[in-house]
């Protein structure tokens, strides 16, 4: 049987961060799905809401860059909450190439189901107190942004 090395450490599933934080997303998925059941929403939906709820009226090129999402990718959620009519696509009339996204009147209501429903239940469920998820944030985003400066260099 073959010895094993420090070497082989930093190839163990337990080891990887990429893995921890993989995993980590799906626990939060399926931490989010009842929750956001109860508002009709994917999670994927849920995040262009939270895009809309901080700031109306973008674009789908604005809110692809918030979420790290292509237009291929968007479109089809964005139709989904068009036709759940929590949102407006329009043609910007000073460029038509430009779709404009809009809240409704039900989808700017679904807000403060959403704030009652979803951020305690998350609370909870970490067990953690807002100033650590809050400090595990500022680290994640951190290390995104790190990520991605070593991507583009």
């Amino acid at each position: 049987m073959p010895r094993k090395t420090a070497a082989d450490a930093s190839l163990l599933l337990g080891n990887q961060l990429c893995f921890a934080i993989y995993s980590a997303g799906h626990a939060f998925n399926r931490a989010y799905k009842p929750l956001l059941g109860r508002l009709g929403l994917t999670y994927p939906q849920y995040l262009v809401m939270l895009v809309l709820w901080e700031r109306d009226g973008l674009s789908v090129t604005e809110i692809g860059e918030r979420l790290f999402l292509d237009s291929g990718t968007l479109t089809p959620l964005l139709k989904r909450l068009e036709a759940a009519h929590l949102v407006k696509r329009t043609r910007s009339a000073s460029d038509e190439r430009q779709v404009l996204v809009a809240l409704t009147a039900q989808g700017t209501g679904l807000r403060d189901k959403a704030k009652s429903i979803v951020p305690p239940a998350i609370l909870a469920a970490t067990g953690c107190s807002v100033g650590e998820l809050s400090a595990l944030q500022k680290e994640l985003v951190a290390l995104r942004e790190r990520l991605d400066e070593g991507a583009e260099g």
